[in-house]
C-alpha cells in the first residue's frame, strides 16, 4: 500500500523550506517536487515560457510577485487572479520565476526594479518565466494577515510580500491559477508532481534527532539510504503527523531489512542467514568521549551465539568478520532504561511543555537500553520508537535463551584458597565446581538452591547455596579473571531456565512490552 502526503524540505544552509510531496511504498521513499510540464501529445517545449500579457483597465496584469535579489531569492509569481489576463493565458503559474520583462533580464534584479519594469512596460508586456522547483515556500504563500482586508499599502515595499495592488488595480478576487483551454496549435501546460529523489529503504535509517545529538528536531525527520544519500530534513505541520510518518517509514525499513536478509541468496547461505534473530540501526552514546557529538549511528545484529556491532550494515557474508565489536550472547546483560510516557506525549512534552524525564535516562532520549558485557564494557543505545525498544528487548531474550539451550553449559577457570578450579554452569544440572586437573567434583548445586550472592565488583564473588538435606546456607567463595562475564552468564542461564518452565512470567517482566500495551 502506498502512502502519500505533503511536507516541506528544509535547507540547512539557506534556512529556506520547499514544498514537496512524499510517496512511500514498501521498498522506496520518493520525494517529488512540483514542476510545470507541457502535456500536449507529441509536443516538446523548453522549460522557459514567454508569455504576452495585455494590460486591462481593471485588474492590470492579473498577478502578484514576491522576492528579489536583495534577499537572495528570485522574483516569483505569488498570486494569479482568477479570470484575469495572467490566468487566461494558461501558461503562467504560482511559483514561476520571472526571468525577463520585455527582453530585459531580471534574474538578478531587486523587487522594486521588477515592479518598476512591469508598471512602466506599457499596455503589452512580454515576460519570460521558468517554474522554480525549489522556490522557498514563503514566496508562494501569503505572509502577514490573511485575506483581502489586510493593509496591503503598508507592505508593498517589502519583497517578501505580494506586490499586487499597484500592478493590478484594486481587484481582490484571488484564486489559484485556473488556465483556460489552449487552441489545438498552442502548448498546454500543467503543474505536476515529478519524482526528484528515491531513497531505497533496505537497511536505511530514519531519525527525528539532530545528527549526533539528543536534540529533537521540531516536527522533522531525516532518512538516509544505505549508501549515505539523505532526504534532507523533512518538516511536517504537526508532531502527530511527523510521528505517523516516522512509524510508517520505520515499519517498512524493519520489515524490508529482515525479509531481505532471509530471502537473498537463500539457497547458498540459508543455514547462515537463518541464524539471524534481529538486526537494525541504533544510536550509540559515545561514553567518555570529548567529541561534540554525543551519539553515533551503529548497526546492531543478533546472530547465532553473538551480538555484533557494526559501523555499516553487513551486506555480504564476509562483512560479518569485520564487526567493530562482538560479544558472546551468554555473557551480556540487556537492560531497558525506565520509561513512562508514550511517544506522542514525549514529543509534546519536549517541544511545547519543556518537561524532562525523571527516570533512569542518561540524556533526553526516551527509548534507551544498555548492553553490558565482560570486563566492564558497556554500550548505551537509543532507538526512535517505543515499538523498536520492545522488539529489541524481545529479540535479546530470544537470542540469549536460544544460545543457552544450544550451548548447554559454560565452564570458567577460577581459584579458591590458592587452588585452580573449574566452575561450570549447566542448563540441566545447575552449578558444579571441580578441580582443574583431576576433574574431581568438589561441590554441586541446582539453580533453585542459589539463595543469594555478593561480590567486590572486581574479581571475587560469594555464592549462598541452601543444603538440600540440612536446609542450612553454605557459602562458596570464588575468584574469576572476568567476574562480570560469569555473573552475566549465570543470569542468562537462570533466566532461560525460568523461561523454559514459565514463559508467561518472563513476558510479564518486560518493561518495553508493558509500554506497548499501555500506549
Amino acid at each position: 500500500q502506498t502512502k502519500t502526503g505533503i511536507a516541506l524540505l528544509y535547507n540547512e544552509e539557506t534556512g529556506n523550506t520547499y514544498d514537496i510531496r512524499l510517496k512511500l511504498t514498501k521498498e522506496v521513499l520518493t520525494i517529488q517536487k512540483q514542476d510545470v510540464v507541457c502535456v500536449n501529445v507529441g509536443e516538446t517545449y523548453p522549460n522557459h515560457r514567454t508569455v504576452v500579457l495585455r494590460r486591462q483597465a481593471v485588474g492590470g496584469l492579473g498577478l502578484s510577485i514576491k522576492g528579489g535579489a536583495e534577499h537572495k531569492v528570485p522574483v516569483v509569481i505569488s498570486k494569479i487572479f482568477k479570470d484575469q489576463v495572467a490566468d487566461q493565458t494558461g501558461m503562467l503559474f504560482i511559483g514561476d520565476a520571472v526571468l525577463q520583462v520585455n527582453g530585459i533580464n531580471v534574474e538578478n534584479a531587486t523587487h522594486e526594479e521588477v515592479v518598476h519594469l512591469l508598471r512602466g512596460a506599457g499596455d503589452e508586456v512580454t515576460i519570460t518565466v521558468q517554474y522554480l522547483r525549489e522556490a522557498p515556500s514563503f514566496l508562494k504563500l501569503p505572509l502577514g494577515s490573511p485575506g483581502p482586508s489586510s493593509n496591503q499599502s503598508s507592505r508593498t515595499s517589502s519583497p517578501l510580500f505580494d506586490s499586487g495592488l499597484h500592478l493590478n488595480g484594486n481587484s481582490t478576487n484571488t484564486a489559484p491559477s485556473s488556465p483556460s483551454s489552449p487552441t489545438a496549435n498552442e502548448p498546454k501546460y500543467e503543474k505536476r508532481w515529478l519524482d526528484s529523489l528515491s531513497i531505497p529503504l533496505l537497511m536505511a535509517r530514519v531519525s527525528n534527532y539532530k545528527a549526533g545529538t539528543d536534540k529533537l528536531r521540531s516536527n522533522s525527520l531525516e532518512i538516509l539510504a544505505l549508501d549515505g544519500v539523505s532526504t534532507g530534513i523533512l518538516q511536517f505541520c504537526t508532531a502527530s503527523e511527523c510521528m505517523d510518518w516516522l512509524r510508517s517509514i520505520s515499519t517498512n525499513i524493519n520489515d524490508l531489512t529482515l525479509q531481505n536478509v532471509r530471502i537473498r541468496d537463500y539457497k547458498l547461505f540459508s543455514s547462515f542467514l537463518l541464524q539471524i534473530i534481529h538486526m537494525g540501526w541504533v544510536s550509540e552514546k559515545l561514553l567518555g568521549s570529548e567529541s561534540p557529538k554525543l551519539y553515533k549511528f551503529k548497526f546492531l545484529a543478533l546472530k547465532s551465539s553473538s551480538v555484533y556491532i557494526f559501523n555499516t550494515p553487513p551486506v555480504s557474508t564476509l562483512d560479518w568478520v569485520r564487526a567493530e565489536t562482538i560479544h558472546n550472547l551468554c555473557e551480556v546483560l540487556f537492560k531497558v532504561h525506565k520509561l513512562w510516557i508514550t511517544e506522542d506525549c514525549w514529543l509534546q512534552a519536549k517541544l511545547y511543555l519543556g518537561l524532562h524525564q525523571d527516570c533512569e535516562l542518561q540524556d533526553n532520549k526516551p527509548f534507551c537500553f544498555s548492553v553490558m558485557a565482560g570486563h566492564g564494557k558497556s554500550h548505551y543505545f537509543s532507538v526512535e520508537l517505543g515499538s523498536d525498544l520492545a522488539v529489541w528487548e524481545k529479540s535479546f531474550q530470544r537470542a540469549i535463551f536460544m544460545e543457552v539451550q544450544r550451548t548447554g553449559s559454560k565452564t570458567y577457570i577460577c581459584s579458591s584458597q590458592g587452588k585452580i578450579l573449574c566452575f561450570t554452569i549447566d542448563f540441566a544440572a545447575g552449578f558444579t565446581c571441580s578441580e582443574n586437573v583431576s576433574k574431581n567434583i568438589l561441590w554441586k548445586y541446582k539453580f533453585s538452591q542459589l539463595k543469594g550472592s555478593s561480590d567486590d565488583g572486581k574479581t571475587r564473588v560469594k555464592f549462598l547455596f541452601q543444603n538440600p538435606d540440612t536446609k542450612q546456607i553454605e557459602m562458596k567463595e570464588l575468584e574469576f579473571a572476568d567476574l562480570t562475564a560469569v555473573l552475566h552468564c549465570i543470569h542468562s542461564f537462570i533466566a532461560a531456565k525460568v523461561a523454559a518452565v514459565d514463559p508467561v512470567f518472563i513476558d510479564s517482566q518486560s518493561i518495553a512490552r508493558k509500554y506497548m500495551y499501555t500506549s
